[in-house]
């Protein structure tokens, strides 16, 4: 189809995706949730593909950027209108995340480029995620106002030691690397490799994981260890136990990486800090599904806050689209304003289901 925003073949006995909206980095809306849906659940039917390929696209052709992330400005127009679509949204896309969690056939990631949000969301529950030199991959969520969503719970909070609040919190832009080393990539590939690779997966006469990992590894590389990632001090300090705790810390040490670290964690949305540590916490005992349960409430509430007595327009979300994107003033009026002052009433009715079990939208995961 001309001008589709997702592009499908089967080749051998592979299918291929490719994200082609590169205009605007590929940022994930309903169309194309709705559209990766449909061919994922068509090819878990079909014996012809045994393994499924993903990848983004530029304007300069294929690869270069897999995905920025949900479509934000259609999260203000719908803020600022009250406009019901986000609901649609969010539940398809985390049904779509959990279908790439629960695929039954190989899912190989190529994680070029911008790979930040809903584009990790795509990519955490494949079986081989791939990065190249250009990856860069963040879960920003709370500079905008929200908290790291798409199954970011469950992903973030099985990295090492504390590194997923530390991940959920300041929402660093990580390269190969750093991925590799949290454990959200497995392998770095070249980015000069990535055609080639793609291409002799379609030759693949039969196609499994052994199959792929032999043929991924003819085109993988080692990467040097990040120097980037300070191990000891993200444990110390993010496995204080609350916000105000591990800020006050950092402010309280002389090192650079301590007062740069605190310098982020004060630029960003202090109530959704709040939330977001405790979604980390909270998701270590949850699967993948649960996980996704428990975010699609948090959601609801980040826009429908009506347990702060708030509009949608009045949302940490809106004046973080606001701040970031729309006005880019990068000088967010956050309420509350500090981090001090976010009380345990407003964090916790973020985590009270605004639906019972029978009519969770998302009560059909497995």
């Amino acid at each position: 189809m001309t001008q589709a925003l997702v592009l499908t073949e089967v080749q051998g006995r592979m299918g291929f995706i490719t994200l082609n909206r590169p205009t605007a980095l590929n940022a994930l809306n309903l169309e194309m949730i709705r559209a990766l849906t449909h061919v994922l659940q068509d090819w878990q039917q079909d014996d012809q593909v045994q393994a499924v390929a993903l990848r983004g696209s530029t304007r300069q052709g294929a690869f270069g950027a897999l995905c920025a992330g949900g479509d934000i400005r259609f999260f203000h127009q719908c803020l600022l209108s009250a406009d019901p679509r986000t609901e649609d949204f969010f539940t398809e896309e985390y049904t779509l995340n959990h279908l790439i969690h629960a695929y039954p056939k190989p899912f190989i990631a190529f994680m070029d480029g911008v790979v930040m949000g809903g584009g990790m969301g795509l990519c955490q529950g494949g079986s081989v995620r791939l990065v190249t030199e250009r990856s860069k991959l963040a879960m920003p969520e709370t500079l905008i106002g929200l908290f790291p969503d798409v199954g970011a719970g469950y992903f973030l909070s099985r990295c090492p030691g504390h590194s997923g609040e530390w991940l959920a919190l300041t929402g660093p832009t990580l390269g190969a690397a750093e991925a590799l080393a949290l454990g959200l990539a497995d392998r770095f590939l070249p980015s000069d490799q990535q055609a080639a690779l793609w291409q002799a997966l379609a030759q693949l006469p039969m196609v499994d994981s052994a199959a792929i990992a032999t043929r991924v590894s003819a085109f993988a590389q080692p990467v040097a260890p990040s120097a980037e990632l300070d191990w000891a001090r993200i444990d110390h300090f993010f496995a204080l136990p609350s916000v105000q705790a591990i800020v006050s810390a950092l402010e309280d040490d002389a090192s650079d990486w301590a007062r740069q670290t605190a310098g982020l964690l004060r630029q960003r949305s202090p109530l959704m800090l709040h939330v977001a540590l405790q979604q980390i916490r909270t998701a270590r005992r949850l699967s993948i599904a649960q996980d996704l349960q428990l975010e699609r409430g948090l959601v609801r509430h980040c826009f429908y806050p009506a347990h702060l007595a708030r509009r949608g327009a009045q949302t940490e979300t809106a004046e973080g689209i606001r701040a970031l994107v729309i006005d880019k003033d990068h000088a967010p009026h956050w309420n509350p304003a500090r981090i001090e002052d976010v009380t345990d009433a407003m964090v916790q009715a973020f985590f009270d289901s605004p639906w019972p079990a029978h009519s969770h939208p998302l009560r059909g995961l497995g």
